[in-house]
C-alpha cells in the first residue's frame, strides 16, 4: 500500500491550522487541535513556524477555565501585515479596486468610472495599472509591500492560466490578461470569473462563513455561478468552472452573446434583458450603460407593465436555473448577489416561487435561499482574497 508523502502531509496540515486561525481566530491551540483533528504536538510546531515567518502573532494572553497550572492560555490570530494584496473587478464600465490585508481587511479603495468594453485588453491592462498604483498610493504604501494582484471579470475565465477566453469586458478573442497585468505591475496576479471570486469572499467573510459546501448566483451583465465543495472553489476540468449563464433556458430560443440560443443570459442576465427591450421597443438600440438599465427598472417599479414584466419574466428564469443547480446538486446555501437583483421584489418575488415550484419537495427543508448585497468595494475584496488564497495554500490545493 502506497503511503501519504510526508511533505505533502505536513504542507495540507500547515494549510489546514492556517484556514482554522484565519477564520476562528483568535484562538487557542487546543481549540486548532480540535478543529483540525491535529495532535496538539503537530499544531504546536506548525505554529511555532508559523509565528518565526510572522504569518501569525499572539493576539493576547487570556485566562482560560483550561489552563494548566494556572497559566494562561496563549490565543492565535493572523497577522494582518504579513501581506498585502490587491483586488481588482472589472465590469464594462467601471474599476473597482481595493488594497487589502492579511485578513482581507481593506486598507483603501477606488471606484474609477471609464468604459472598459471599449478598450483593447492592453489598454484595460494599462488602466489597471495606473488604478493599482493609484490606489496603492493612497494607502500609503510602495508596490514593493504588494505580494499580489487578484483581479475579477465576467465571463469565460480560465483561473489557472490566467487567460480571458470570453468576457463582455474584455472581447471574443483569448487575452492572456493576467500576465499582461503582471508585467506591468511587476507582481504576481491571478485573474478570475467574478462569480469565482464571490464564492470565496462568502467563504471568508460573507454568507458562506459557516459552510463547507455552497452555491453563488452573480446576476449582473452575465449570470454567473461559484462552488464551494468541501471548503474548496470547484473549477472543473478546464480551470473555468461552472458557466450558469450559458446553460440552456429555451431550446432555439433567443441569440446569446457566446454563440448559442436560448442560454439563461439571453433571458434574464442585464444584456438580455436590454436587447429584449429594445426588441419591444422599450428602448432605443444602445449599449449597456448602467443609466438604461437602471431606468428600465424604474419603469417597472413605476408600474409600466411591459417594462415590469420583463424583470418578472427574468425573475422566473434565474428561479428556473436555482431550482435545477439545486436539484442537481443539492447544496445547502445559496446565495444570490449582484446588480441585477436591483428590481428588489419585482424579480425576487418570481425568482423565489420558480425555485419552490421546481425545486424537488424532499430538497426544499434542507436548502436555503439567501440574497446579500455586494458593493463596489466588497466585490474588490473579494478579487484580493482570491490572491490571499493563493498565499496561503498549500501545494496540493495550488490550482484553486
Amino acid at each position: 500500500m502506497k503511503t501519504a508523502d510526508p511533505e505533502l502531509m505536513r504542507a495540507i496540515n500547515r494549510y489546514h491550522v492556517i484556514d482554522t486561525i484565519r477564520r476562528d481566530g483568535p484562538i487557542a491551540r487546543v481549540e486548532i487541535a480540535a478543529r483540525t483533528d491535529l495532535s496538539p504536538a503537530s499544531v504546536s510546531a506548525i505554529t511555532a513556524q508559523l509565528m518565526e515567518e510572522g504569518l501569525i502573532d499572539i493576539h493576547h494572553v487570556a485566562p482560560g477555565g483550561d489552563a494548566v497550572r494556572g497559566r494562561p492560555r496563549v490565543l492565535l490570530g493572523l497577522n494582518p501585515a504579513a501581506y498585502t494584496v490587491v483586488g481588482v473587478k472589472l465590469t464594462a464600465f467601471r474599476i473597482g479596486i481595493a488594497v487589502t490585508d492579511a485578513r482581507g481587511g481593506s486598507l483603501s479603495s477606488l471606484v474609477l468610472p471609464i468604459r472598459v468594453a471599449r478598450q483593447s485588453p492592453e489598454v484595460v491592462a494599462d488602466l489597471v495599472e495606473d488604478g493599482v498604483r493609484r490606489c496603492v498610493a493612497d494607502a500609503g504604501l510602495a508596490m514593493d509591500r504588494i505580494s499580489g494582484v487578484g483581479v475579477g471579470l465576467p465571463g469565460v475565465i480560465d483561473g489557472i492560466d490566467g487567460v480571458s477566453h470570453w468576457s463582455p469586458v474584455l472581447g471574443g478573442t483569448p487575452a492572456p490578461f493576467a500576465a499582461a497585468v503582471s508585467r506591468r505591475l511587476g507582481v504576481p496576479v491571478l485573474l478570475e470569473n467574478d462569480a469565482n471570486l464571490v464564492a470565496v469572499a462568502e467563504h471568508w467573510f460573507g454568507l458562506g462563513r459557516d459552510q463547507t459546501a455552497f452555491a453563488v448566483v452573480t446576476v449582473e451583465n452575465t449570470i454567473g455561478l461559484g462552488l464551494i465543495v468541501d471548503g474548496k472553489l470547484y473549477r472543473g476540468a478546464h480551470g473555468i468552472g461552472p458557466a450558469l449563464g450559458h446553460t440552456r433556458l429555451v431550446p432555439g430560443g433567443l441569440p446569446c452573446r457566446c454563440g448559442l440560443r436560448g442560454c439563461l443570459d439571453a433571458y434574464a442576465s442585464d444584456w438580455g434583458l436590454l436587447r429584449m427591450a429594445e426588441e419591444a421597443g422599450l428602448l432605443p438600440q444602445g449599449d449597456d450603460a448602467p443609466d438604461r438599465i437602471e431606468g428600465l427598472v424604474q419603469r417597472a417599479l413605476a408600474g409600466e407593465v411591459a417594462a415590469a414584466a420583463l424583470f418578472r419574466g427574468a425573475g422566473q428564469a434565474i428561479g428556473i436555473a436555482v431550482s435545477n443547480l439545486v436539484n442537481l446538486l443539492n447544496p445547502p446555501r445559496v446565495i444570490l448577489t449582484g446588480e441585477g437583483l436591483r428590481a428588489g421584489p419585482l424579480l425576487r418575488e418570481p425568482l423565489l416561487e420558480a425555485v419552490a415550484e421546481n425545486m424537488l419537495p424532499t430538497l426544499k427543508d434542507g436548502t436555503e435561499i439567501l440574497f446579500h448585497s455586494w458593493g463596489d468595494e466588497m466585490w474588490a475584496r473579494g478579487a484580493a482574497t482570491i490572491m490571499l488564497r493563493r498565499i496561503y495554500e498549500a501545494p496540493w490545493n495550488a490550482t484553486t
